[in-house]
């Protein structure tokens, strides 16, 4: 199939990178190629008519991210890209594991090192890395949680490495992770936009996360489930994942919640309504840990709940995700994440991480010092795309600044090399062609215990500016639909 005389596909080329819809030029991988013949017989008016009718479902139905550290403070439409991203059922079914296997082993190590510290003791984790951590709440040691489950909740990110076109995790989102909203209603508007294709895969469904996030929370309920009352606690409208707190609990059928709203009498938690107290037997907190509670946490919080930690130390509210998860995703921390699944289930890896050094040992900051122009430095307890350095885009007066920040905290930097990022093609209104642009994969895990249930799919980030390896949306990323097919194409 030549793309020169293939419509919105004319002039397309990936470069360098692998691209994820073409096994070489003009030729579409087997998963692609109905999607392929589909839009390469589109004119771009017929495409750019169906973009606008997207946009317009997003707008209508109120889909917004705020982006904090604009000066216009506004909160904006949540970009997306119609060209769907597609993966063969065989390659989801390894990532499918690969992420299961390290949802189970972050909960072991999060019930270990909030409990008999043995991985610690066993020397396999430097106990220096984990009491020096910011997120690691000292108030959680010896306290047992509902189920034994910290990590009912994750968001693990993903990478396709263009030479050797494996997936790698590149980091862990086990506190408040956010985004399966969006790839809710990504779903809905595209099977809106191109009810036809559609038809023609066989796609796997996501509608079902929201139900199986009610069944979990219910079974952490101190009383019976039948009596569970579950309320979604949310930082307030300013949030930029407002509108995601606020989707969830209406699709799962319970009450979106800010701390006001909430009061501990006699360490039970009860929601205030115009019929008087209602008790609480589970909070599905979107608030960070910081702000929960003003009696155990911040002082000057006007977030949390004053008493709220109290409650749940005696058994009466389960919290998830569980206070203190943060040491779990913390960025020092994730390079010791194949030595816990070693550890815990006495098994490989079966998704690899990327390299990663680190800043506070000697010998690893020698090498990212010498290197900075090459690599992607983090902050170990930033997320969103804040906090980072994207070493060649640099220009030497960040690198320089970011070199003395290192050196005065080492401990609260990473590095890592770039990874040349897959791309998959994308829609560029301005050239009214299709462009290849680096993307992402966020899966999003539920775990109750027993088993972890994963989203078919996820949510796909793409970087939509031109060269850009940069895909959060406060740094001017967007998203695409992502289909899991079943069976072989």
């Amino acid at each position: 199939m030549c793309l020169s005389d293939r419509g919105l596909f004319s002039g397309y080329t990936a470069g360098p990178f692998y691209d994820e819809m073409f096994a070489s030029q003009g030729l579409a991988r087997s998963h692609y190629a109905r999607l392929f013949e589909t839009l390469g017989g589109m004119a771009p008016s017929q495409f750019e008519e169906r973009r606008k009718h997207a946009d317009l479902s997003f707008l209508l139905q109120g889909i917004t991210f705020t982006v904090y550290n604009d000066g216009r403070g506004t909160e904006r439409l949540f970009p997306f890209d119609l060209i769907p991203r597609i993966l063969p059922q065989s390659e989801w079914t390894r990532i499918e594991s690969g992420l299961s296997q390290r949802v189970v082993a972050l909960n072991l190590f999060l019930q270990d090192v909030y409990g008999k510290q043995l991985i610690l003791k066993d020397r396999k984790i430097p106990s220096p890395l984990v009491y020096s951590c910011r997120y690691f709440r000292r108030e959680m040691i010896g306290l047992e949680v509902p189920r034994g489950i910290y990590t009912h909740v994750c968001g693990i990110d993903l990478v396709r490495d263009s030479s050797s076109g494996e997936f790698l995790v590149l980091e862990d989102n086990v506190r408040t992770p956010s985004g399966v909203s969006y790839v809710l209603e990504n779903r809905l508007v595209m099977t809106r936009t191109f009810p036809q294709a559609f038809q023609e895969h066989q796609v796997l469904p996501v509608n079902h996360y929201p139900a199986e996030l009610s069944r979990i929370l219910r079974t952490l309920s101190p009383r019976t489930e039948a009596d569970a009352q579950i309320v979604l606690l949310t930082p307030g409208i300013h949030n930029s994942a407002y509108f995601e707190h606020s989707f969830l609990a209406q699709q799962m059928g319970i009450e979106l919640v800010e701390g006001r709203d909430l009061i501990v009498d006699g360490v039970v938690v009860y929601t205030k309504t115009i019929y008087g107290l209602k008790r609480v037997d589970v909070i599905y907190r979107r608030v960070d840990d910081d702000f929960l509670d003003p009696l155990c946490f911040r002082s000057d919080s006007m977030l949390g709940v004053p008493g709220l930690m109290g409650a749940y130390r005696a058994g009466n509210v389960a919290l998830a995700n569980t206070p203190g998860n943060g040491v779990a995703d913390d960025k020092a921390i994730y390079a010791h994440v194949p030595t816990m699944i070693k550890y815990y289930l006495d098994e490989d890896p079966i998704l690899r991480s990327v390299e990663t050094y680190l800043c506070d040992r000697s010998d690893h900051l020698s090498h990212v010092l010498s290197h900075l122009p090459e690599m992607v430095v983090k902050s170990v307890g930033e997320s969103g795309g804040y906090g980072m350095l994207m070493g060649p885009s640099a220009a030497r007066a960040e690198i320089e600044a970011f070199r003395e920040r290192i050196v005065a905290e080492p401990r609260n930097y990473i590095a890592q090399p770039i990874v040349p990022l897959s791309v998959v093609p994308s829609y560029d209104a301005s050239a009214q062609c299709m462009a290849g642009r680096h993307v992402d994969l966020r899966p999003y895990c539920l775990y109750d215990g027993q088993k972890v249930t994963i989203v078919p799919g996820g949510l796909t980030r793409v970087a939509l500016q031109p060269g850009s390896l940069v895909v959060n949306s406060s740094q001017g990323g967007g998203s695409k639909d992502t289909w899991v097919l079943r069976g072989e194409w």
